[in-house]
């Protein structure tokens, strides 16, 4: 980020940088939440401190100023937008491991384990 802007960090910087997001008018244009949604789809994995930031940064004070009513409407409306992700891309998690206790009896010999004659 071009601008130097209040609560932002070297490391959020550096997420919103990554997102096209460079300046304060660029993230005026974009909201707070778009903006955190941005950094998530991106991989990044932000708090909710990062929300709270961008709107304090927005609101030129403190991140912990935000008013309690304005944070709930921020987490609601991340939460929403949250939802609307697509399902990962990866596989599912795994399910429940199970042991297997493989013995002598229960193992076919392998070819090089044979007596010679």
């Amino acid at each position: 980020m071009k601008d130097k802007l209040r609560n932002i960090g070297p490391k959020s910087a550096a997420w919103l940088h990554q997102v096209g997001l460079r300046s304060r008018e660029e993230l005026v244009a974009t909201g707070p939440v778009e903006a955190f949604m941005r950094v998530k789809r991106a991989g990044f994995r932000p708090t909710l401190n990062l929300l709270y930031a961008l709107e304090g940064a927005l609101q030129e004070c403190h991140w912990q100023d935000v008013p309690l009513a304005r944070r709930s409407e921020l987490v609601a409306a991340a939460e929403a937008a949250i939802d609307e992700l697509p399902p990962p891309r990866h596989a599912p998690p795994a399910g429940p491991v199970t042991t297997t206790v493989l013995t002598a009896d229960t193992v076919a010999p392998r070819p090089d384990d044979h007596d010679p004659d």
